[in-house]
């Protein structure tokens, strides 16, 4: 239903819901016009004596019959409308069949029950259920399932959550098959496939012996590359038994690929359905990336089991109860298996590497949305639409929440506070506080008279502390003073519907190390113990902290490991920078030090820029940068983050008035004179860093890659004699899809014009038959230096593009009008234009996906006069849209309502 009327809801209004519907009995008659769904629903009220009606959630629903305890109801004994089915009058407890109809293939919403491919599929989080059958569409309503599909001979795989019962072929010529789970859940984990699908399968042991089959269905043909993602799926098994001590409760779990998704992946109890880009890999047609990205994928969704399933959410303001908690644990699964057979120096650099990557995303993601008019708490107070909701807040900044919580509690009391957790609430639906309250338990015998109380906040306050650090040394009593004084001003709603009380001061672990004037560490007495790194608890909003025995000043190393979500604020010289970048112990620290100099880098040359000056980049930037690219201690995966260059968004950060196509010249400006100031250097890498022999995806194989494309692309971008025939070699020559992407990208953005399209071309004639390459073909030209609104209106003119398919509207429209500052800010307003057009031709279809693309305008106020005005009118235009989603309508609503 579309509307242009938007309902707030409020946590504080949340009431539990009358009745309990312990067993539900669902059967499917499968067809793609319109499939038969009968439930039966065994109904209880929650408190005797209560006369409240009995209220369905429903939408897209046709109504065949409801019978109560057996008998048929007649049109007066309950109401229907767009939203519900209300049956008032119930007794006790009632037996309750309803009878109703779907329409999978007219569903382009790709919510509730839809078909792809030829193959029926169910997305039901967070409000899809309804759009499948009548039904109390929340999450604190718990039930066990027992599934009946029945479909032609066309669809002969028939899956569900849980235990498979029976497999048979009826009388009729149809085939039926009966699963039940044995454990209660939300409707929203509840899943169905139906199809012509493959599978690759192995069974293993658990760790108390139980055996258990464990399958990866996909389409026919691409069984091939489903090696990886059960690999994956092994691993994640193992890792949660040995890490968390969880075991597989299922006597199998599933994992199918489907083309068309709104989302990465679903945690469907036992069915986990996935987008395909996170299950199907070989060497021809996945990067390193994408490889990786599986493995993470994998194992977010089976990690859910326990962490979103046996104990799952009571209202949808918990989202981060199960997201957040659940991208911490495979950011570690990942970092674990990154590090695995390797020796102590090896791990942590790999680990290093992927905290980096972490932070990257945070920063690029969740901070400019944390200043942003869509600005809320991990555990948001109201919202609109509930799928506007799966945000880089809820996840991201959710998963750095619980992080602090194990740095604070440590591993060992981490584990004793999950366990903790399990044993008060496995089978039950619960909050955030119930969570924390399980960590305090562990947190408080720690640390006798304290508590998690200003912890706590976290959850109920947005936006991103600012922590400034002042450090004064007393040569004479050799003594060091650290003042910490955070601040986080008001931000989104916050802004609107102020707190009484008031921005409180968080609780903010703080991790520092000092380092002398050579780079050597200086050793650290706290609670009575000898450290490399101390944890400062900031809980207040200006706090000392007093080190002595620190024989000269030094100079600190601040936010080691990234301990806490906040900017830190220090007034570090250059050449502090360059020294920590050379030598700090901690190697985030160590990064991060590069990364601000590249910062001050690249705002220098847009100052010039904007004001005529000439543009030159430092010759201390450059011999901080050569020393990064040629130190041998270094591995390569760790030099290609160090070298990396601050993404424009993060940068975006930093302005006081956001000015991308300055942006975009001045970090291209420093990118072209790395390229040619330290030219044979980066030779040097390219051939240190070859991979002969078989493809594997492992880290250090593909640290090499990373670190050979981007010497590659620096070579190409200074403009180097011989790079471009090199790019071309490399991508003719490659025997795997990582280098051959990387030698396209880097002719595609540097090259000579007419190569880079003949290359494009062949590129495109090779892989036209698979899907997600061509997303790659099409995100590369969407992000391409030279790509404009017209070029990308070319795109979606090729037979290959559809708005209908997510992955392709992500791979052209997403990328160009996210990632593509030069384009998407053209000075005649045309990008904005483009953006509007494509909102509204993506609500009409899809409105989840809509209010994705929504998002890019979300900052409009911030940027400089001459575009800010142009985007307005652009969100206004889109707000005052007929027949606007409500999805989209409060997206650009509080855009314009609440910017900055």
């Amino acid at each position: 239903m579309r509307t242009e009327t938007s309902v707030t809801v409020y946590r504080q209004d949340y009431q539990p819901y009358p009745f309990d519907i312990p067993e539900v009995a669902l059967a499917f008659d499968l067809d793609p016009e319109a499939t038969t769904v009968t439930s039966r629903l065994t109904v209880r009220r929650r408190t005797p004596g209560d006369t409240a009606p009995l209220k369905l959630d429903g939408s897209d629903l046709e109504l065949v019959s409801v019978s109560v305890d057996g008998r048929a109801l007649e049109a007066a004994e309950y109401t229907v409308d767009e939203h519900a089915l209300t049956l008032p009058n119930l007794g006790a407890s009632a037996s309750i069949e309803i009878v109703s109809r779907c329409r999978p293939a007219a569903n382009s919403t790709l919510m509730g029950l839809y078909v792809s491919g030829g193959n029926f599929f169910t997305q039901c989080e967070a409000e899809g259920f309804r759009r499948i059958t009548w039904f109390a569409d929340r999450p604190d309503v718990m039930s066990r399932y027992r599934v009946t599909l029945r479909a032609t001979p066309d669809y002969p795989v028939l899956l569900s959550n849980g235990n498979l019962l029976e497999h048979r072929t009826l009388p009729d010529g149809r085939a039926q098959a009966v699963w039940e789970d044995p454990f209660p859940k939300p409707c929203y984990l509840f899943a169905l496939v139906a199809g012509r699908l493959t599978h690759r399968e192995t069974r293993v042991n658990t760790a108390s012996g139980r055996e258990v089959l464990l399958q990866i269905y996909s389409d026919p043909g691409a069984e091939s590359r489903t090696e990886w993602a059960l690999e994956s799926l092994v691993r994640s098994l193992r890792w949660d038994e040995s890490r968390f001590g969880l075991e597989l409760d299922l006597d199998r779990f599933m994992v199918v690929a489907v083309r068309d998704f709104n989302m990465g992946a679903m945690e469907n109890k036992g069915l986990n359905i996935f987008n395909a880009a996170y299950v199907l890999a070989d060497p021809d047609t996945a990067t390193d990336a994408n490889y990786e990205a599986i493995e993470a994928v994998i194992g977010h969704e089976y990690f859910h089991n326990w962490t979103g399933n046996r104990v799952t959410c009571r209202d949808w303001f918990q989202l981060s109860l199960k997201e957040g908690l659940t991208v911490f644990r495979d950011q570690e699964f990942s970092a674990d298996m990154m590090a695995r057979d390797m020796d102590a120096q090896a791990a942590a650099s790999a680990r290093a590497v992927k905290r980096i990557d972490d932070v990257v995303t945070l920063r690029a993601a969740q901070f400019p949305e944390d200043a942003g008019p869509m600005a809320h708490p991990i555990r948001p107070e109201s919202y609109q639409e509930i799928g506007n909701f799966y945000t880089a807040t809820v996840y991201e900044k959710g998963a750095e929440v619980i992080r602090m919580q194990h740095t604070l509690l440590g591993e060992a009391g981490f584990r004793a506070g999950m366990d903790e957790y399990f044993r008060r609430h496995d089978g039950q639906a619960v909050t955030c506080d119930d969570f924390v309250a399980a960590m305090e338990s562990v947190y408080a015998r720690q640390h006798p008279g304290r508590d998690l109380q200003v912890f706590r906040r976290w959850y109920s306050q947005a936006g991103t502390p600012r922590v400034a650090v002042e450090l004064n040394y007393d040569a004479a009593a050799r003594r060091c003073t650290v003042t910490l004084a955070q601040r986080c001003a008001p931000v989104g709603v916050e802004k609107t519907h102020p707190s009484p009380d008031g921005k409180l001061p968080f609780h903010i672990p703080f991790a520092l190390g000092l380092l002398d004037r050579d780079g050597a560490p200086i050793p650290l007495r706290q609670d009575g113990k000898e450290t490399a790194t101390a944890l400062l608890e900031l809980t207040e909003e200006r706090q000392q902290w007093v080190f002595d025995d620190i024989p000269s000043k030094p100079i600190p190393s601040l936010l080691r490991g990234f301990s806490a979500p906040v900017i830190v604020e220090y007034p570090w010289s250059d050449a502090e920078l360059a020294l920590l970048s050379a030598h700090d112990t901690d190697p985030f620290a160590r990064w991060e030090a590069g990364q601000e100099l590249a910062t001050r880098e690249i705002l220098g040359l847009t100052a010039a820029r904007q004001t005529g000056a000439e543009m030159k980049v430092s010759a201390g930037f450059v011999a901080a940068w050569r020393a990064l690219l040629e130190d041998p201690r270094l591995d390569a995966a760790y030099r290609a983050r160090a070298l990396s260059l601050p993404s424009e968004k993060t940068l975006a950060e930093r302005m006081a008035a956001i000015d991308p196509p300055s942006l975009a010249f001045a970090r291209d400006f420093l990118r072209a004179e790395l390229g040619r100031q330290l030219a044979e250097s980066w030779r040097q890498a390219v051939a240190a860093c070859q991979t002969p022999g078989p493809y594997t995806p492992a880290p250090e194989p593909a640290g090499k890659r990373a670190l050979k494309n981007m010497a590659l692309s620096h070579l190409m971008a200074g403009a180097d004699a011989d790079a471009a025939k090199s790019a071309l070699d490399q991508y003719e020559r490659a025997s795997n899809m990582t280098d051959r992407l990387g030698a396209l990208t880097a002719l595609v953005n540097h090259g000579d014009e007419d190569v880079a399209t003949r290359t494009l071309s062949h590129f495109y004639e090779q892989w036209q038959h698979d899907p997600l390459v061509i997303d790659k073909w099409f995100a590369l030209q969407a992000t391409a230096r030279a790509t404009t609104v017209e070029t990308v209106r070319g795109l979606m003119a090729h037979p290959a593009f559809t708005l209908r398919n997510p992955n392709r509207a992500r791979a052209l429209v997403f990328q160009f009008c996210l990632n593509n500052a030069r384009g998407l800010h053209a000075a005649d307003g045309s990008g904005y234009v483009f953006w509007e057009e494509q909102v509204l031709a993506l609500d009409a279809l899809n409105p989840e996906i809509a209010a994705r693309l929504a998002r890019a305008m979300d900052n409009w106020s911030r940027f400089v006069p001459a575009l800010r005005g142009p985007m307005r009118a652009s969100l206004e235009r889109v707000r005052g849209h007929a027949g606007l989603s409500r999805n989209v309508m409060e997206i650009v609503s509080k855009a314009l309502e609440l910017a900055a």
